[in-house]
């Protein structure tokens, strides 16, 4: 993606690992800048894994920014069976621009340089009907937490407080910030619960904004299911 000088975000498995919440996964997940420069870029790109698309729907920039994500597998020996997912659209996720104004670049050991999607926004677009993303959110947030607890900034603060999901994190946290958990509390009702460190109604309600989140999704999802359904109708 770099060589190609593709505009790309790290998101999914392989990015929590970086974020210290290590996730085994078998994808590579991008989230790209659907506009006609950078999609050429990406199919250089996608020659050069001698990548071809594996599902429906086909590559194509109407269906990136209509929501869908678009799979490849990849035949290069360096990254042979190596499979490729790319979205440039999420429910509850910001438009690229502002995703790529906020990512993290690191360097790793070869000096290669990886831009990923950031913290807050990768735990946005994990917010799915995926049962398996919500262990990862709360792997994800904890783990920043206890890498930054000593010496927080306000935004680090603000952010455990919006998305932890540990019921005695949450409880900690508002009795040590009582002020900006009041402050946060128009935000996310559950924090009434941590601020009072009732345990079992702060449980309750971290169910419960679970269990609406994932009936977002499903909304969401539910006519780009029906369309990809037509599409494989119609390649059949």
């Amino acid at each position: 993606m770099r060589e190609h000088r593709v505009r790309s975000l790290l998101m999914g498995g392989q990015a929590c690992v970086f974020y210290g919440a290590a996730e085994f996964s078998r994808d590579t997940d991008f989230v790209i800048l659907a506009e006609s420069t950078n999609l050429k870029r990406f199919r250089k790109a996608l020659g050069h894994l001698r990548a071809e698309c594996i599902a429906v729907p086909p590559f194509d920039s109407e269906y990136l920014q209509r929501g869908h994500a678009i799979h490849f597998r990849c035949q290069h020996p360096e990254a042979f069976r190596m499979r490729v997912d790319v979205m440039s659209k999420m429910r509850g996720v910001d438009p690229f621009a502002k995703l790529w104004r906020r990512r993290t670049t690191i360097e790793l050991a070869d000096k290669t340089i990886c831009d990923l999607m950031s913290l807050p926004d990768l735990v946005r677009a994990k917010k799915t009907q995926r049962d398996k993303d919500w262990p990862m959110i709360r792997r994800l947030v904890e783990a920043n937490y206890f890498q930054n607890r000593d010496k927080p900034n306000a935004a680090q603060l603000t952010f455990w407080f919006l998305e932890l999901r540990t019921s005695a994190l949450l409880v900690d946290l508002a009795k040590t910030y009582p002020r900006l958990a009041k402050k946060l509390l128009p935000r996310r009702r559950l924090l009434r619960h941590a601020f009072s460190g009732r345990m079992a109604p702060l449980e309750r309600a971290l169910s419960t904004e679970e269990a609406i989140e994932q009936k977002k999704d499903k909304l969401y999802w539910a006519p780009l299911l029906s369309e990809l359904e037509k599409l494989r109708h119609r390649d059949r």
